[in-house]
């Protein structure tokens, strides 16, 4: 049955690259959370990331039921999103065109995100609900000297984890007394995917993209790798198109080396002693540290506040190696796991209660190319 006038049963659904995470609020209230791993040879079953579908539909409904939960009674679905075209940030209805623009990726990006805005419309479809979602992972407010690349007509965007930096950077800048609009913050998403942005009161204006093979390696990811060395790869090894996607996405990274995205596995046999685990561990957290000087010199130097978050914040030696490398750039704060459950939830929330507009998905990107200018 739909809600009594004023009480709201949200379930929000954030998927991940290593990971499904489900969240039920009654209002502003936590009545449950689980996040659920999947290790990467169980997701490398499926050749594309919308194939995951039905499996973790499956993973979510078998998680209500284990919590008592029957998904009739949820009067709204939230997911994160992801690779429809990039829109300003905001609470949107996720409609069918959104929904399509998601499934066929035309903003050029297959993060599993996706499957949020997919998941809560499949869910609100069968339960005669809306679905909505916001600040996707290609939110773009990009600055234009960050879009250009060294090659006419090809253009870096934004594909970066714009959910959880934007709920620890306004987070954190409450905590020293000002607004998030009035600081510039270096702001690390380390998990399965690894993400550093430079936020420039109140706009992320760079960064990498960290779905697209750029900037660190990670867990399941490539990162950035000399292009000639790439295609000598490919020659050599006979590689598909969908080879090389798979390989920048879901299969690079700790997968290339162990065969596993397992970071406790991992970080376990580095403990350990084991030399391999030991250098590829440390390179990435030097990755880490190169992209947030990167990120510094957008700002200008100019730094309130270096801020890391996510899953591997549970690793001391990933933040000791980034105080030891960056903490002269500015202090370093710390903010394990991620808060984009109750930023997806609330803000929701604060549109049920006609507080917040609810945006509608434009079906066009919110930047389209340089008008006027060769470029």
């Amino acid at each position: 049955m739909p809600a009594t006038e004023g009480t709201w049963k949200i379930l929000v659904i954030n998927p991940g690259s290593t990971s499904t995470k489900v969240s039920l609020f009654e209002n502003e209230t936590l009545l449950f959370e689980e996040s659920i791993f999947h290790d990467a040879p169980e997701l490398l079953k499926y050749d594309h990331v919308n194939k995951q579908i039905p499996f973790r539909y499956r993973v979510i409904t078998e998680m209500l039921h284990e919590h008592g939960v029957n998904p009739s009674e949820i009067d709204v679905f939230v997911g994160r999103g992801g690779s429809a075209y990039p829109q300003p940030g905001g609470v949107t209805l996720v409609d069918r065109r959104l929904y399509d623009d998601t499934v066929n990726a035309v903003g050029g990006s297959e993060h599993p995100a996706k499957l949020g805005v997919m998941l809560a419309y499949e869910f609100a479809n069968e339960y005669g609900r809306k679905a909505y979602t916001l600040n996707p992972t290609n939110t773009d407010e990009f600055c234009d000297e960050a879009r250009l690349t060294g090659i006419k007509g090809i253009y870096r965007v934004s594909h970066s984890h714009v959910l959880n930096q934007k709920a620890v950077a306004e987070y954190h800048a409450g905590t020293m007394g000002r607004e998030y609009e009035d600081c510039r913050f270096i702001v690390c998403h380390i998990d399965g995917g690894i993400t550093v942005s430079a936020h420039d009161h109140g706009r992320m204006i760079d960064g990498n993209m960290g779905a697209d093979a750029e900037g660190p390696f990670t867990p399941t990811r490539t990162g950035s790798i000399p292009l000639p060395a790439m295609i000598d790869y490919i020659e050599e090894h006979n590689c598909t198109y969908e080879d090389i996607r798979l390989m920048c996405t879901r299969s690079g990274g700790f997968v290339s080396y162990f065969g596993t995205a397992d970071s406790d596995a991992v970080h376990e046999m580095k403990e350990n002693g084991d030399p391999r685990a030991t250098l590829v561990w440390n390179t990435m957290i030097y990755q880490i540290c190169k992209m947030i000087g990167a990120m510094s010199a957008v700002l200008k130097g100019k730094v309130d506040g270096i801020l890391l978050t996510g899953g591997l914040m549970r690793f001391e030696d990933i933040i000791e190696g980034i105080r030891d490398r960056c903490e002269w750039i500015a202090p370093i704060s710390v903010y394990p796991g991620e808060m984009e459950q109750e930023a997806l939830a609330l803000p929701v929330l604060k549109a049920l209660r006609g507080k917040t507009k609810v945006l509608t998905y434009s079906g066009r990107p919110v930047w389209n190319g340089f008008p006027g200018l060769d470029l």
